[in-house]
């Protein structure tokens, strides 16, 4: 049983921050990253059904730069037995059809059994790499599982929805499904889980023949609108005490 896991670095930025030379990313030092919270249940899914199978691999991937390795090597530490970097320059992923393209190529290379990503991007609330992916692949797609079980070469998948209402679905190998935030409690790396991750060598799939990107991310801004602009105030303690007083009144 091969499990390949789709993973990605979740942006998370300060109040106040700056943007690179050319406007197409936060500059590092107002931003910090972390492995995307719905790729963890998806990668503890994985982990899951592996050890339930009693036999087979977790393989982690992802799209990006030298940047993207963070994300795979926190999959490493979770327990993940390798991990794939498909070399696609970062500015290009905000094309759904190219990321797929890219993914895909890691798919056809590693032939898994089934394919999870996490069921949406913290940062940027996209949803769309796992049905695009399974389009690329042509094998069906499931949304927001909430748990997985496997019946041989078929997979139960059981959803829920709003108001309560949930149903299960099944699927035949194989296929890409995507793992909802909270469907498990991520398992956390040792220290020697984290150090095999740190030392891992994460080979480098550079695809070929990817179709133009539609989509381009050529700029991005922030608003700071809103009374969200840094006041020096001076003087003394009744000085400054009266100065905020004023600004909070303003603000209201």
């Amino acid at each position: 049983m091969k499990v390949l896991v789709c993973v990605t670095q979740a942006l998370e930025v300060s109040a106040y921050l700056e943007f690179t030379a050319d406007g197409t990313a936060v500059d590092e030092a107002f931003v910090t990253t972390s492995l995307n919270e719905a790729d963890q249940n998806a990668v503890e899914e994985a982990l899951a059904l592996v050890e339930a199978a009693g036999d087979g691999e977790v393989v982690v991937v992802s799209a990006g730069g030298d940047e993207a390795e963070e994300a795979l090597r926190a999959g490493l530490t979770m327990g993940a037995h390798r991990a794939v970097r498909v070399d696609v320059a970062s500015v290009l992923l905000a094309d759904t059809r190219t990321l797929a393209a890219a993914l895909g190529q890691a798919v056809a290379a590693e032939q898994p059994d089934l394919v999870l990503t996490g069921v949406q991007a913290s940062d940027t609330g996209s949803q769309s790499a796992a049905p695009a992916l399974a389009a690329v692949w042509g094998v069906p797609a499931v949304s927001v599982a909430r748990s997985l079980a496997l019946g041989g070469r078929t997979l139960t998948a059981r959803r829920e929805f709003e108001g309560g209402v949930s149903d299960e679905v099944e699927v035949d190998l194989p296929a890409v499904v995507s793992v909802q935030v909270g469907a498990n409690e991520p398992r956390y790396g040792t220290f020697k889980d984290k150090m095999r991750a740190k030392k891992a060598e994460i080979p480098v799939l550079t695809p070929v023949d990817l179709p133009a990107a539609r989509v381009v991310l050529t700029q991005m801004s922030a608003d700071h609108a809103g009374g969200r602009t840094v006041q020096m105030v001076q003087g003394g303690p009744a000085e400054v005490a009266a100065r905020i007083l004023t600004i909070v009144r303003e603000v209201q």
